[in-house]
């Protein structure tokens, strides 16, 4: 039976993926360590709470001495790691915590992991799993074949850079030190427990309470969209399947234009307004509650600057190697996740406090 750190696990992937692996290995221990930054949320975790095969651990993967007394405590053997700043604006607007957490934070948990399974040899096998991002590749054309992975890297945005350079030190760590790692590079993720920030999930906030739907430049960018359910069963096949010291491309062979995609996000959301007759008292400003298109809420905005046009995942080797394969089309994957966000006003309402807002006022506008 494995024992798992997970890094980041009351964030986004995160928790989705306790809540996976929680599901499908019951009984298996999995530590969370979780620095509660701004989109680090306890209550993502709320559903498991009170079961005796989860803990949590409120601290900071820089914190190389307190990884290393978690390892032995718990005599870990598998680490997931998915804590990181990962917002693309806020690293053009406020590079440093990007490498303080994504670069220093990573050759911390590497650190650890070498002193307590290498030199002290709690664990008789071990596992590193770094989860990292398409972006590191750079921007595509057009007509550019998808990403592999042996795609050269290219980063484009300090966000980008610093998780090129976790990757290199998690190589590093396995040719140098002989540490046991995998890499996984996830396209753009979706679903429940996704912070506010990202494009989905303000598309949603913003409609339900009326307000724009900024979209950069001419909304002509392409992302390959990946439902985060997917991702966590990708990640669960790497650690069961995957070579050490091997990369995988996981994704969810679903391109997209962000114009088109905020498009049909507002055609989910007028059908839904159409179906259940609750939301327009519930959400009074949204357009659809007076039967106006949410569409008419779109917003062209001042491209960011190094705004990547395209990514796109090639998937192969992951589905000749680990069986994996994306399940969850994107319409549905919009649906229900629509569907969420609806259900879980409660979440989404805690965590959009002043500050919040009063950031995406300012870079949003």
């Amino acid at each position: 039976m494995a024992k798992l750190l997970v890094t980041g696990g009351a964030g986004f992937i995160g928790a989705n993926f306790v809540h996976h692996w929680l599901r499908t290995y019951p009984g298996e221990r999995v530590v969370v360590l979780d620095a509660l930054t701004y989109a680090g949320n306890l209550a993502n975790l709320e559903a498991a709470k009170g079961r005796s095969e989860l803990r949590f651990e409120p601290g900071d993967i820089r914190d190389t001495a307190l990884v290393e007394r978690l390892l032995r405590e718990e005599l870990i053997d598998t680490i997931v790691h998915f804590a990181a700043e990962s917002h693309v604006d806020r690293s053009i607007h406020g590079p440093d915590a990007f490498i303080e957490t994504n670069v220093q934070g990573t050759h911390s948990m590497l650190k650890a992991a070498r002193t307590v399974w290498l030199k002290e040899r709690t664990v008789s096998s071990h596992r590193f799993h770094h989860v990292s991002t398409d972006e590191v590749y750079g921007s595509l054309g057009p007509d550019d074949p998808a990403f592999t992975e042996q795609t050269r890297y290219a980063p484009n945005s300090p966000y980008s850079a610093s998780k090129a350079a976790s990757d290199h030190l998690v190589r590093a760590y396995h040719h140098t030190y002989g540490l046991n790692t995998t890499i996984s590079n996830c396209s753009n993720n979706y679903g429940p427990f996704h912070f506010p920030e990202k494009l989905i999930p303000l598309m949603i906030v913003n409609l339900l309470h009326g307000r724009a739907l900024p979209i950069y430049g001419d909304g002509r960018n392409v992302r390959d969209w990946l439902h985060v359910s997917d991702h966590c069963r990708g990640i669960e096949r790497v650690l069961q399947r995957g070579k050490p010291g091997e990369v995988y491309n996981i994704g969810g062979g679903a391109e997209s234009e962000n114009l088109t995609l905020v498009r049909t996000l507002c055609a989910v959301a007028d059908a839904a307004f159409r179906e259940r007759t609750d939301l327009a008292a519930r959400f009074p400003a949204a357009p659809a509650a007076r039967g106006e298109p949410s569409a008419s809420l779109i917003h062209f905005v001042q491209d960011r600057p190094g705004h990547d046009r395209r990514y796109a995942i090639d998937c192969t080797k992951a589905e000749r190697e680990l069986g994996y394969q994306a399940e969850v089309t994107l319409a549905q994957g919009l649906r229900e996740t629509f569907t969420w966000y609806l259900d879980h006003e409660w979440w989404w309402r805690a965590v959009m406090d002043g500050s919040y807002q009063r950031w995406i006022d300012t870079h949003y506008r």
